[in-house]
């Protein structure tokens, strides 16, 4: 696991907390998995769902009684995050604010990461 000894890999601001613990209220989750994929118009995708389960790679952070799991691929990608929870008129949803993002596209549903993150690297 990618990690750093005493520092959550991921943050959540309260209003992230408190959406989180409502939906493992609601829905009688676990928490909620994120991760990443490739997508999008700048080349990555964020990742959300619901989890009914621990897997033991997850990188798990507890605050405030919300639960989130990192993916064991997604680790370094999120590493810094702070997620949190937004409410406009039009729209309400999560938000990454992630250190280790370059670029996002217009919709903001896209992202792009350092090349050195994504890099394929000689073994």
């Amino acid at each position: 696991m990618f990690s750093i000894p005493g520092k959550q890999a991921v943050s959540m601001t309260p209003r992230a907390a408190a959406q989180i613990n409502r939906l493992m209220a609601q829905r009688g989750h676990q928490g909620l998995r994120i991760g990443v994929r490739k997508g999008g118009c700048a080349g990555m995708e964020y990742t959300m769902d619901f989890a009914d389960s621990v897997d033991p790679m997850d990188e798990v952070v507890e605050q405030d009684g919300a639960r989130v799991m990192i993916a064991p691929r997604a680790q370094m990608f999120l590493f810094g995050t702070e997620i949190d929870y937004e409410t406009s008129l039009l729209e309400s949803g999560f938000r990454f604010n992630n250190p280790n993002v370059t670029e996002a596209c217009g919709c903001g549903e896209s992202i792009k990461f350092d090349e050195s993150l994504t890099a394929d690297k000689p073994a």
